[in-house]
């Protein structure tokens, strides 16, 4: 589990308090947005556990892209450091990360 696709980007986060990775996923046909901000997730649309265990991006989720926000995140006026990224880049900025 610690190695999980949401655990590695939370963890990221965490290493990068600067950033708010904005996710957008595919869950079976439906699709969901999901913040990661200093270490934790929250869906922005659907309801997102109290429990930090219970993971918010499933592994069975298909990322379609990542931005990467400046934080504190303003959804009004998001200052993007990167916008569309797929995961095979977001990887490279994992490692790189050390994550």
């Amino acid at each position: 589990m610690n190695n999980s696709i949401g655990k590695r980007l939370e963890q990221y986060t965490s290493k990068r308090p600067q950033e708010v990775l904005l996710i957008t996923v595919e869950i079976g046909d439906e699709q969901d947005k999901i913040a990661v901000f200093k270490g934790f997730s929250s869906s922005l649309m659907r309801p997102t556990a109290f429990d930090p265990d219970v993971p918010v991006l499933l592994d069975e989720a298909t990322i379609l892209s990542i931005d990467r926000i400046a934080s504190p995140y303003n959804p009004e006026a998001p200052r993007y450091i990167e916008k569309g990224i797929s995961w095979e880049a977001m990887q490279a900025l994992l490692v790189e990360a050390g994550v």
